[in-house]
């Protein structure tokens, strides 16, 4: 048994995650993930594929967030029939996150077809609903720590991960005529001191490890979240609105438990928090759903009297007459599309309005524009002016920190053939190989885009 891997998104880059593991001639794309953030990156989910994805046999994902889902529903617009694995929660959120992604892109070149504004004369999305109808119905749902098999000498099981509902570590077993290997996919890995979702599941053995590193080369203290957040609201309340650009699974809910409690003990005044996302909202009602994979089985803090659930356009309009003591969260966490942008539209030349970020922006996106002091930023074809008051909070992300990976990296017992840093920028993935090789680990590899790697023969 002869076993590859080609990096074909989710290397030297935090997005566009898929990884070509080929075992002899059976070949499983572990994630399938859009490119987002650059245009460089985002140009390559309109490029050919780099095989036919009728040679594909199976596809895994990790969890549902689209740098790791998303281009699923592409690949079926070019002929993918086969499954597409991944637990049970996850499957649930692709439901509602491939039809909302097609719905914003079908509409989105809608209307930059009406605007004028993109250099093609008739603007096409990536794909549309019916592709993404389509892409369910490949989904095969499977539990968490249960072996299943792909053929009679590859098995996988998914770990809880802890980064969102459903996120998994994926494990794979290969078992060859002479010995048997193991290939640890992480996954994004979550925060070992969530307040929602439990931590990472923690591995001995294995012969091959990929890990993601988008905060390889930094510390996020998740206890100062709480702080940080009541400070930012104290300070901005009165002068006017608070706008936090939030992704609709993880983040979205945790910011709603922190403010929950902000609120319940008295640290911030009661405030109206209106969740404008339909997607958000339908996320949130897995949490109920699925009340085993995470700490609030026992508290209803999503029905806050304080929560106004925003579902339709024309109650999202009217968040626009806000001046002062109320907090918009909407999508998306890097401002790259959903109503956030409406928002922004409108109140990124308010001095008073303050845009709270609590989430990584990667290089490319508008939210990282703006923390890196950009004067304005091009919405709906518009250059907008940044007059806006904007800060961060870092520990409120769902990614382990650099800390929190090399505990998890430390817990395997003996020296691995090959590590695999995936899914972060260069600088962060260079700082956490030093700091890997400062223990001793060796063979750590930075792979670049479209590498290939022999990673056992003859087996």
């Amino acid at each position: 048994m002869d076993v590859r891997v080609k990096f074909l998104g989710g290397a030297q880059s935090v997005t566009g995650s898929k990884f070509l593991l080929e075992v002899d001639d059976f070949k499983i794309l572990i994630d399938c993930g859009l490119f987002q953030g650059l245009k460089k990156l985002r140009l390559r989910n309109w490029e050919d594929f780099p095989i036919d994805v009728k040679e594909i046999d199976a596809i895994i994902l990790t969890h549902a967030h689209l740098d790791h889902s998303g281009y699923v529903p592409r690949m079926v617009k070019q002929g993918y029939k086969k499954h597409v694995c991944c637990t049970e929660a996850t499957a649930d959120l692709l439901e509602i996150m491939w039809m909302d992604s097609a719905k914003l892109q079908e509409e989105e070149a809608e209307f930059a077809k009406k605007k004028g504004y993109s250099k093609h004369e008739n603007p096409l999305a990536l794909y549309d609903q019916k592709d993404a109808e389509a892409a369910l119905k490949t989904v095969v749902p499977k539990k968490f720590e249960n072996l299943f098999d792909l053929t009679e000498n590859i098995q996988i099981k998914f770990h809880p991960a802890g980064h969102i509902l459903g996120a998994s570590s994926v494990e794979v077993i290969l078992k060859g005529t002479t010995q048997e290997k193991n290939i640890i996919f992480s996954g994004d890995l979550g925060r070992n001191s969530d307040p929602v979702l439990f931590p990472p599941t923690f591995f001995k053995n294995s012969d091959v490890v990929f890990l993601e590193s988008t905060y390889g080369d930094r510390l996020n203290d998740v206890s100062k979240v709480q702080e940080e957040l009541k400070q930012h609201i104290l300070d901005h309340m009165n002068e006017g609105v608070i706008m936090i650009p939030a992704f609709t699974v993880g983040r979205t809910q945790n910011l709603l438990f922190y403010l929950h409690e902000l609120m319940r003990t008295g640290q911030i005044p009661h405030l109206p928090v209106y969740l404008d996302s339909p997607m958000a909202i339908s996320v949130t009602h897995l949490y109920k759903k699925y009340d085993n994979q995470h700490r609030l089985q026992d508290k209803d803090i999503f029905d806050d009297k304080n929560f106004h659930y925003i579902r339709e356009h024309q109650q999202s309009r009217t968040l626009d007459a806000l001046e002062n003591r109320a907090i918009i969260i909407s999508a998306s966490g890097m401002l790259t599309g959903g109503r956030i942008l409406s928002h922004l539209f409108k109140r990124l030349g308010n001095k008073n309005d303050l845009l709270l970020m609590v989430g990584f922006q990667a290089e490319g996106t508008r939210g990282r524009d703006i923390l890196e002091g950009k004067e304005s930023v091009k919405i709906y074809g518009e250059e907008i002016p940044i007059k806006c008051q904007f800060a961060k909070i870092d520990g409120l992300s769902a990614h382990a920190d650099q800390t929190e990976l090399i505990d998890w990296y430390s817990r395997f017992e003996k020296a691995l053939k090959f590590t695999f840093l995936v899914h972060g920028e260069v600088e962060a993935m260079e700082a956490l190989k030093n700091k890997l090789e400062e223990k001793e680990v060796n063979n750590v590899f930075i792979p670049d885009y479209m590498e290939s790697f022999e990673l056992f023969s003859g087996i």
